[in-house]
């Protein structure tokens, strides 16, 4: 809109004061810094003062154009944003500059492309500026966001005062985020901010995973993160842990109701749940790593404490919060606050520790998730750089990145359960043998067993797909009885000899003559309730056998049953089989 000037003032102190109405009336007027230029030269030029404007032909010149978006303030004129409608916030689409050397104020532009309604947050300096005026609803508008231009998907435009008293504020650094419930996050970075109009994009959607109320998720309490700070999880099993900076819980709640917690916990406005010691809406994950040379005291660094970590000074300082402290490997993760990273050959301090980083190469930076957990697609997770829950809660179509910046999958853990059966029933659940049996020779032993505390059977065919790592084995003994035995661990060699270690037991006076049968059974016991069920990872679609049975208790048998048996399928969900038992009273 054009500059109304009576809603402008060039006061007696060359000040320029906005006197118009405030955000979200009808008698607001915003003007382009080119506008505001463009008025004051018309005032330099009247012959006489007129109306509330000190200006005239007799007076210095107010502003300087060097480009559109680029306007001066000259010989001492500045604006005015101690009234009641600071005048920088009614200006737009350029850049203002005002006094010199140690007086010298800057404000830059800022045109944010989004779509209509996006509501913005500005973090300066480590903190989010709580006078958020963009964000105001025009009078007549449906959408939040002052000085949009529709047409070229700009959902509004402002000015930030990036330099005050001849000194930039954190090197003219902004950080602009959209952290609105049920929308998607989103943010972008200037390290510094240039003259002119500094262009925003930032996404603001329907995030269809983000859809509970949020007094809702505020109930979610019991998730946490349970190992804050560098930790090892095998998130793949492979038997190697890899590298992490969190270990989330998520207790009774799905993967994407822990997703939306971790939105909540970091959203606009949020400050009372605190992220490795910093407010939840100010928090973003790893943003850079740092290699550390040896020597100093960086074992002593504390992860997520209240001191953040320093270095340098003027040009060259800046702050981070260690997020994770790798004392194998000497590398620092942190997430940037103020300033700029540090170089090479740096010392950087938290508190009475120090350290130095690497002579070459010592900062890599790191892809920042929004939110920070990473990605929810409903059902799984895509996890951010380093960010991981603790392996009992994983699936097998969650994604993992550790700090190698591997990205990893969980095994198909699983569960199969035996249902309709009661307190003291023998269940059995083994292999099934085609037919609708209990395969007994799903395997062979590999040499007899003979000794008096044996402890390792070695088969001689290869361990079957979805093996638990630990349970109970069958194996066929010299009298023809299949006998039990729990096994703490597999080792799994060139087939055919794949080793159960089992709890030590005396096979000298019955042994186990080699070529006998071997089988695993699943479950293997008396039942101590209405259900009975067993873990494993699951490879491949599997057909079980699963007998109960129960010869009742004296002196009448009246709970006796008759053998049960049926089959149940373990597939890439778990599985399960319901006995359907028949009196024997």
């Amino acid at each position: 809109m054009a500059l109304d000037a009576t809603k402008w003032q060039v006061r007696t102190d060359k000040s320029i004061r906005y006197i118009g109405g405030d955000h979200g009336t009808a008698t607001a007027n915003y003007v382009t810094v080119l506008e505001l230029h463009r008025w004051l030269q018309d005032l330099a030029d009247d012959a006489s003062v007129s109306n509330d404007d000190y200006m005239d032909i007799t007076t210095v010149n107010p502003s300087d154009k060097k480009f559109d978006t680029i306007i001066t303030l000259t010989n001492g004129y500045t604006l005015d944003d101690g009234y009641t409608t600071p005048a920088s916030e009614f200006i737009y689409g350029g850049s203002i500059i005002q006094g010199t050397g140690g007086t010298e104020v800057i404000y830059d532009g800022v045109s944010i492309v989004s779509n209509r309604g996006v509501i913005v947050n500005v973090i300066q300096n480590n903190v989010v500026l709580t006078n958020k005026f963009w964000n105001s609803t025009p009078d007549g508008e449906s959408f939040a966001g002052i000085n949009p231009d529709a047409t070229n998907g700009v959902a509004m435009q402002f000015m930030v005062k990036v330099k005050d008293s001849g000194a930039f504020i954190d090197n003219g650094t902004l950080l602009f985020t959209t952290r609105e419930w049920g929308k998607t996050f989103s943010e972008f970075r200037i390290p510094s901010t240039g003259r002119g109009v500094n262009v925003v994009p930032l996404t603001y959607v329907d995030d269809l995973n983000n859809t509970t109320a949020s007094g809702t998720v505020a109930g979610w309490s019991t998730i946490a993160n349970v190992t804050s700070g560098w930790n090892q999880i095998d998130v793949n099993q492979d038997t190697t842990d890899e590298n992490y900076y969190s270990e989330w819980n998520r207790d009774i709640y799905t993967i994407n109701q822990f997703y939306e917690r971790m939105k909540y916990s970091s959203r606009n406005g949020e400050t009372t749940i605190q992220l490795y010691g910093m407010d939840g809406e100010l928090f973003r994950g790893i943003t850079h790593s740092i290699g550390l040379q040896a020597g100093g005291s960086p074992g002593a660094f504390v992860e997520g404490g209240a001191t953040p970590l320093s270095w340098g000074s003027g040009a060259t300082a800046g702050t981070g919060q260690i997020l994770a402290n790798d004392t194998t490997s000497n590398i620092l993760y942190i997430q940037l606050l103020t300033g700029v990273v540090p170089g090479n050959a740096v010392t950087v301090t938290q508190g009475a520790n120090s350290a130095t980083t690497s002579a070459s190469g010592a900062v890599t930076e790191r892809a920042v998730s929004t939110p920070f957990c990473g990605a929810s697609t409903g059902s799984s997770i895509v996890g951010a750089y380093g960010f991981s829950l603790e392996y009992a809660d994983l699936a097998v179509n969650d994604k993992i990145t550790a700090l190698d910046g591997t990205t990893r999958q969980p095994p198909n853990n699983v569960q199969f359960t035996v249902q309709g059966i009661q307190t003291g029933w023998r269940i059995l659940v083994g292999p099934e043998d085609g037919a609708g049996g209990l395969d007994y020779d799903q395997l062979s032993l590999q040499a007899t067993l003979t000794g008096a505390a044996v402890t390792s059977v070695q088969v001689s065919t290869s361990v079957p797909a979805n093996t638990p790592t630990s349970g109970s084995i069958r194996i066929l003994r010299d009298d023809g009885q299949y006998s039990r035995h729990a096994y703490s661990a597999i080792t799994t060699t060139t087939n055919p000899n794949d080793t159960f270690t089992i709890t030590s037991h005396d096979f000298s006076t019955n042994n186990a003559t080699a070529a006998n049968n071997v089988f695993i059974s699943y479950i293997d016991k008396a039942s101590a309730g209405t259900s009975e069920s067993y873990n494993t990872v699951q490879t491949v679609t599997q057909t079980l056998y699963v007998e109960a049975r129960y010869g009742g208790t004296g002196p009448d048998f009246t709970d006796s049953i008759k053998p049960a048996k049926t089959t149940g399928t373990l597939g890439s969900t778990g599985g399960s089989a319901t006995i359907s038992a028949v009196s024997d009273a």
